[in-house]
C-alpha cells in the first residue's frame, strides 16, 4: 500500500479499510467453532474467516499509530501478521474471546515495527522503555504545561513515577521524540551547494600524525630492544618469558629452568624491570641524531 506524501490515505488504502470495516462480526459460538476447526482440523477456510472478521482491529491499531510518521499500509501489514500469529496460537478451550487475545498480538507487532523503523537509533529495548516511547505524548498532554516546549523537573518526576522508569530516561526519550532523523546529505541553506556531511570534522589522524606515530613506535621499540640486550642473560630470559611472551611463564616454571627458587625469580624480575625502565627513559631523554643533509 502506498501512502500519499501529505500523509493522507490513497484510494486503495481507503477501499481496503472500508472493506475491513464491513466484515461481519462473529458471535461467541461462531468464533468458537472456527477456532476449533482450525486447531483440530487445520481448516484453512475457518482460519481465513476468523482473520478477516478481525481485520478491523488491525485497521484501528494502525490508525492510532499513524502519528509516528510511518505509512499506514505498512502498519496494517505488520498488524495483519500479528493477527495471523494470534489465530495460529489461539486456544478456544480457555474461554477467552479471540478479539481480546488478538489485540495484544496486533499491538505488539505494530509497536515493534514502529520501534524498528521510526528512527535509525533504537528508541526502546526494554519493556519500560517501550512503554515510555508509546505513552510519553499522551501523559505529557495530561501532566505537563502545554505552553512550554520542555517539561519541568517535577513534571518529569511525575511521569517517571507513572511509568516506573528513571527520570533521566523520560528526559532522554522526550529529546529523541522531539528531534527526527536528518540525512547527512541534506543540503545546508537554500542554495543547497553544501550538505551536512561537508561540515563534519574528520577526527582521523593526518598523514603527518600517522608518520610521526609510526616513528615514535619504532623509536620506542629500538630503545626497548637495546635495553634488553644490556641485561644479564638470566634477567633477560625472565623478562622475555614473563612480560613479552604471548603465554606468560609462571615463576615456579622459571625457577626450575634457572635452578633458583620462585622468590628469587620474583626478585630478579623486579630488578630487571627497574633496569629496563631506567634505561629506556634515559634513552628517550637523549636527542635523536638529525638526518644527514644530502
Amino acid at each position: 500500500m502506498a501512502e500519499r506524501a501529505d500523509g493522507r490515505l490513497d484510494q486503495a488504502e481507503t477501499r481496503f479499510i472500508r472493506n475491513c470495516m464491513r466484515a461481519p462480526y462473529l458471535d461467541r459460538a461462531r468464533e468458537q467453532a472456527l477456532a476449533l476447526a482450525w486447531r483440530d482440523q487445520r481448516d484453512q477456510g475457518a482460519f481465513g474467516e476468523l482473520v478477516l472478521a478481525h481485520l478491523r482491529l488491525v485497521v484501528a491499531g494502525a490508525l492510532r499509530l499513524r502519528g509516528y510518521g510511518l505509512p499506514v499500509g505498512d502498519l496494517i501489514q505488520e498488524g495483519t501478521i500479528g493477527l495471523m500469529e494470534a489465530a495460529t496460537r489461539f486456544d478456544p478451550d480457555r474461554g477467552l474471546r479471540f478479539s481480546t487475545y488478538a489485540t495484544w498480538w496486533i499491538r505488539a507487532a505494530m509497536q515493534d515495527f514502529v520501534l524498528r523503523n521510526w528512527s535509525i537509533v533504537r528508541s526502546g529495548t526494554t519493556a519500560a522503555q517501550k512503554s515510555l516511547f508509546f505513552n510519553l505524548r499522551r501523559l505529557r498532554q495530561r501532566i505537563a504545561d502545554p505552553t512550554r516546549r520542555t517539561m519541568s523537573e517535577p513534571e518529569i518526576q511525575r511521569m517517571a513515577d507513572a511509568l516506573g522508569v528513571n527520570p533521566r530516561e523520560v528526559e532522554a526519550m522526550e529529546q529523541r521524540l522531539a528531534a527526527a532523523d536528518s540525512s547527512l546529505n541534506a543540503p545546508l541553506g537554500e542554495a543547497g551547494e553544501e550538505s551536512w556531511q561537508d561540515s563534519l570534522a574528520d577526527d582521523r589522524p593526518t598523514p603527518e600524525e600517522t608518520v610521526s606515530d609510526a616513528d615514535d613506535r619504532e623509536h620506542r621499540h629500538g630503545l626497548l630492544a637495546a635495553a634488553l640486550e644490556r641485561l644479564p642473560t638470566r634477567e633477560r630470559r625472565i623478562i622475555q618469558a614473563r612480560q613479552l611472551a604471548e603465554a606468560s611463564v609462571t615463576l615456579e616454571e622459571l625457577g626450575r629452568e634457572l635452578g633458583v627458587s620462585k622468590e628469587r625469580v620474583r626478585q630478579l624480575e623486579r630488578r630487571a624491570f627497574s633496569r629496563l625502565r631506567k634505561d629506556v627513559l634515559a634513552g628517550a631523554d637523549r636527542p635523536t641524531a638529525p638526518a644527514c643533509a644530502p
